[in-house]
């Protein structure tokens, strides 16, 4: 299976991107988490994203706040799929971050989930590595019936103490 490669702009976004690996671990998909900022190292940014795809990954999450560049740099510098999540900055509670990674000119695409949307980054990276890994697909599968049980067993709960 492919790897999932995870850069953060700064370790301030290790919580969001905790939520990230925690979602790829239960899902056994393998991951590597680096820090690589697009302004103060962007060499080592450019790099890792041009060799990424002969290193083994398939998807590459890029968490950053503020300019949120980051994602954006990445996608420059490589083919394979690439998701911004636009992190939470003390300023503009991360809606420049969410513009930042969404307004990627025509020819370098990069998918956008919410601010701090860790979860759903790794949830899309998955998708994009289940399109040729049928056991993957299964997990996903497995995984939305379970959360739609949960929900279900909730309003089970909440009907029994509300609705008389």
């Amino acid at each position: 299976m492919k790897k999932v490669g995870i850069i953060m702009g700064s370790d301030s976004d290790l919580p969001i991107i905790r939520k990230a690996t925690d979602t790829l671990t239960s899902l056994d998909i393998p991951f590597e988490v680096h820090i690589y900022s697009a302004h103060r190292t962007p060499e080592e940014a450019k790099v890792f994203a041009e060799t990424a795809k002969e290193n083994g990954f398939g998807v590459l999450i890029a968490a950053a706040g503020m300019a949120a560049h980051l994602a954006g740099a990445i996608a420059a510098n490589t083919t394979l799929p690439v998701i911004g999540i636009p992190c939470k900055s003390q300023n503009l509670d991360g809606i420049d971050a969410l513009l930042s990674t969404v307004q990627m000119p025509s020819g370098i695409p990069v998918a956008t989930v919410a601010i701090n949307g860790g979860v759903n980054a790794a949830l899309l990276s998955a998708e994009i590595l289940a399109l040729s890994d049928e056991a993957l697909a299964e997990k996903l599968q497995n995984k939305r019936k379970d959360d739609a049980k949960k929900v279900l067993e909730k309003d089970a709960a909440l009907q029994k103490e509300f609705n008389r």
